[in-house]
């Protein structure tokens, strides 16, 4: 039986950073990385080597995650890592984003990392892992960036209650709540509305956050944050109510 690791979102940002860390560790012998893109997965094989096996699908389509179940069966593997990194966010109002975009958050944000969870369990045993990227957005209502926040507080909810749950399995469930990342998110979020996130404090690297939260999930820690300022962040919105968080926010982004 192989022993393998999952990535979704593995072809950019935080979801390339845990590919490389993964490629560490001695007691896999496959990486399965996926991403919508083909060509940028073919890209990463050829750059880290055939350890990687792509598996290109649209996260967001549960149809196409649904058949991921028949192929781990049949590959007879044992998943020591799922790593749930795939998903965006939209800066602006309600009414500057469309229906389209505005479910394919909701699609891409919880539906696919559920349905990858719910996929990938039956072939997990003792001492399996599980990461999920969710946010620092996670922790209050975020005007302007409403519909991500709200999706990442669902991962982070979701994920706390599922790690206990999987105890009696001896399966790990890890949040990673990180604040803002150089990646090509901020360039995806971007519109052309009016009213938007534009101010992006205390901006950080996606390796160290997937080095500290790979760190925290061999740790047994169902939340990992990356920074005091984000540590101060969550420890705030457990104490203001969210009226007063919202206005933070609000006067930080100059809106």
């Amino acid at each position: 039986m192989k022993n393998i690791a999952i990535v979704t979102g593995a072809s950019s940002g935080i979801g390339r950073e845990f590919v490389k860390l993964l490629l560490g560790r001695n007691e896999l012998d496959e990486i399965w990385i996926i991403a919508r893109n083909a060509e940028r997965l073919q890209s990463m094989v050829t750059e880290f080597g055939d350890k990687l096996k792509p598996a290109p699908m649209d996260m967001s389509d549960i149809e196409q995650i649904k058949p991921l179940s028949d192929r781990l069966k049949n590959a007879k593997v044992n998943i020591c890592f799922l790593v749930n990194s795939a998903g965006f966010g939209k800066f602006g109002s309600y009414s500057d984003i469309g229906i389209d975009e505005s479910v394919n958050m909701i699609d891409l944000n919880i539906s696919g990392l559920v349905a990858m969870g719910l996929v990938c369990l039956p072939f997990m045993s003792k001492g399996g892992r599980i990461i999920n990227i969710a946010s620092q957005a996670s922790y209050q209502p975020l005007p302007y960036l409403n519909v991500y926040s709200a999706t990442k507080a669902f991962v982070r909810n979701y994920s706390r209650a599922l790690n206990v749950e999987l105890k009696d399995r001896g399966i790990t469930v890890t949040a990673v709540c990180p604040g803002w990342m150089d990646t090509a998110f901020i360039d995806r979020g971007k519109t052309n509305a009016t009213k938007t996130v534009s101010r992006f404090v205390n901006m950080t690297t996606p390796d160290v956050v997937a080095a500290k939260a790979l760190r925290d999930s061999l740790r047994g820690r169902d939340i990992s944050t990356y920074s005091l300022y984000v540590k101060f962040n969550r420890l705030i919105a457990k104490f203001l109510p969210q009226r007063f968080m919202m206005r933070i926010w609000l006067r930080q982004q100059g809106l």
